[in-house]
């Protein structure tokens, strides 16, 4: 056996010993001789292995050729397209495979595209693909040189007619789903490469295996204006992309966004609030115990952002929640039932830990506290509230603000005397918390409830201020602040 032979047996390549010494022939050509045969046939094996990728997740744009095993997950439709200076246009048609690893687009171009309209791909097809990498419009592409099916071999995608979230996995396309709507992100522009404008949006849908994140381009952004939380709807021809390790339902010009009757069933797994712990990522639920104002700032790079401040308790506890960005828009009140979903716990106020509501949180008011209070006054009925705390006392008068007496009369109130006179005796109590609503009446927390204070001082949000003086239907007429 010669020295090429014997290079060539150590390899484990689909090419032919033929082409290899046709390979080594040229590379030894190409060298001027510099290389002997053995040295061509070395730098030849070093090129084929190169090629040889375990997964789709090993290509990268700007590699050479590449070699590698995926199974057809959707079949594009045959487009044609004009050259520069040539008489007859070009054809491409785009498949979509994926692997166990990732997704790649391969791009079928001219005669190879010509066959797949005549001869048909079917979605589940394993094939062998030759090509190159690059970025394309979409993500990672393969220009291809060379495709062969194999009936042999076997790839770990599952591919279905309609699909649940918790079928979901990396690579899928022509995806059918359908969901709930839980929460609807703007839109948001950006420019692309070639100078034009795109837009994006985000949505969140929930079945009963789980929930997702629905990325929306272009024209299918539009969506998050059409639906709003608690509808139903189903997703057509969606794709499967992958964001700081979380799976996320991509809806491109080819897919659509519709609504349905159908009632889809979506049950939230919430984590206790006294279960939480610093640097958890967590769903947690309960009701809206108290609601600051949005508030705004300047970042260090100019721009503006907004946060709000919400209190929600449930059977074990209660916790302050930052809704940061768009999530600050969402209007919640005292008394209504809400989900945050993938929050951040961290380091609150007064060594206590607050959870952060950020870009990848999901928002969703499950059920509006009508009778439930606001910060400008309402009902006193909070039933709602009251139901978490021990005797139904403290948890639910204390935000009621005093807008109503218990026979639904309305308490008389001056701005500069308090309450007016009539009230009868009321017990004196010293209550100290954090200022969570500025202005008058304030509102204090103090962890464990929320309670209204009639003041002529000035408090500032987040002050920690300690009050004293008569408490009459959950507000507290301070005589002296400190």
């Amino acid at each position: 056996m010669g020295a090429i032979e014997d290079v060539y047996s150590d390899l484990d390549t689909d090419v032919s010993l033929e082409e290899f010494e046709d390979a080594v022939e040229a590379k030894v050509e190409q060298m001027g001789g510099l290389a002997d045969e053995e040295t061509a046939a070395m730098l030849i094996a070093h090129e084929l292995r190169d090629e040889e990728v375990t997964g789709i997740s090993d290509i990268e744009p700007g590699m050479d050729e590449v070699k590698f095993l995926a199974k057809v997950t959707g079949v594009g439709e045959l487009r044609t397209f004009e050259r520069d200076e040539e008489d007859e246009d070009g054809m491409v048609i785009n498949v979509e495979a994926a692997d166990a690893t990732g997704s790649v687009r391969l791009a079928f171009w001219d005669e190879q595209a010509k066959a797949i309209e005549n001869e048909g791909m079917e979605q589940g097809t394993v094939l062998r693909v030759k090509g190159r990498p690059k970025e394309g419009y979409n993500g990672l592409e393969v220009s291809v040189t060379q495709a062969e099916e194999d009936p042999d071999a076997e790839v770990d995608v599952d591919i279905r007619d309609t699909y649940r979230i918790e079928d979901l996995s990396m690579g899928l396309s022509d995806v059918d789903l359908k969901g709930k709507v839980l929460a609807t992100d703007g839109v948001r522009t950006f420019d692309r490469d070639d100078g034009s404008e795109g837009r994006v949006a985000n949505l969140t849908l929930g079945d009963e295996t789980g929930r997702i994140r629905i990325t929306l381009w272009d024209e299918r952004t539009e969506a998050t204006e059409a639906f709003s939380a608690g509808e139903s709807v189903e997703i057509v021809d969606g794709y499967v992309r992958e964001r700081n390790g979380e799976l996320e339902l991509h809806v491109g010009n080819r897919g659509a966004i519709e609504g349905i009757e159908d009632e889809i069933e979506y049950v939230p797994e919430t984590t206790a609030i006294e279960d939480l712990a610093i640097e958890d990522v967590a769903d947690i639920g309960g009701v809206v115990r108290s609601a600051d104002p949005k508030r705004t700032f300047d970042r260090d790079d100019g721009s503006e952002g907004q946060v709000r401040n919400v209190r929600i308790q449930d059977e074990t506890g209660d916790i302050r929640v930052a809704m940061w960005g768009e999530k600050a828009d969402i209007e919640m009140g005292p008394g209504d039932t809400v989900q945050f979903a993938d929050v951040e716990i961290q380091d609150g106020w007064q060594d206590d830990i607050e959870a952060s509501a950020g870009w990848r949180a999901t928002v969703t008011v499950t059920d509006s506290g009508s009778s439930a209070p606001t910060a400008g006054g309402g009902d006193s009925d909070s039933a709602e509230l009251s139901s978490f705390g021990d005797d139904g006392s403290a948890a639910g008068t204390a935000e009621s603000a005093g807008s109503e007496n218990a026979s639904g009369s309305a308490e008389s109130v001056d701005s500069e005397t308090g309450p007016s006179a009539g009230d009868g005796d009321a017990e004196t109590v010293e209550f100290t918390g954090t200022v969570v609503q500025p202005g008058d009446p304030a509102k204090l927390d103090d962890g464990t409830e929320t309670v209204s204070v009639h003041t002529s001082e000035e408090l500032s949000l987040g002050e920690e201020v300690t009050v004293r003086g008569p408490m009459r239907e959950g507000r507290i007429d301070a005589e002296d602040v400190v």
